[in-house]
């Protein structure tokens, strides 16, 4: 479907799936354990809401090598997971203060985001209220520059 930020009337879209209905499920089932305890992308998560998505983390190309100390750092999830309405990525340039994981510097800008979103949208939460125990969302970033979107 064209990508659009203003309201469109429906087109008919013409395409060839891929993926059997199965192995999407369980593909997005995958991406959801990303968010969860164990996984690289627990600080991800939004209260009330199923997240799904996957952290990246990579050196960049400097003068034909990859440098040591230089990083992007990504997350690109969805939500509600359980009937995604959301997809939003997130890519930070250079992290800086010694923490680079995706998961750690673009996961808390995601979920910030994606609470946003989900809230103007008025989407209902997809997960029980137990599911929804958070580790620290904090982006010391955000933090800074007052906190919220």
């Amino acid at each position: 479907m064209p990508l659009s930020f203003l309201k469109r009337e429906p087109q008919e879209i013409v395409g060839e799936r891929v993926f059997s209905p199965g192995v999407a499920r369980e593909v997005r089932a995958m991406m959801e354990l990303v968010t969860q305890e164990g996984g690289t992308g627990t600080r991800t998560r939004v209260p009330g809401y199923r997240v799904a998505g996957k952290t990246g983390t990579a050196h960049k190309l400097v003068n034909g090598r990859y440098a040591s100390d230089r990083y992007l750092s990504s997350f690109v999830g969805m939500a509600p997971a359980s009937n995604p309405r959301l997809i939003i990525g997130v890519a930070i340039d250079e992290p800086s203060g010694g923490v680079y994981y995706g998961g750690s510097v673009a996961g808390p800008v995601f979920a910030q985001v994606m609470a946003g979103s989900l809230r103007q949208l008025g989407l209902p939460p997809d997960a029980p209220e137990t599911a929804t125990k958070l580790t620290q969302n904090a982006s010391p970033l955000l933090a800074r520059a007052g906190g919220g979107l």
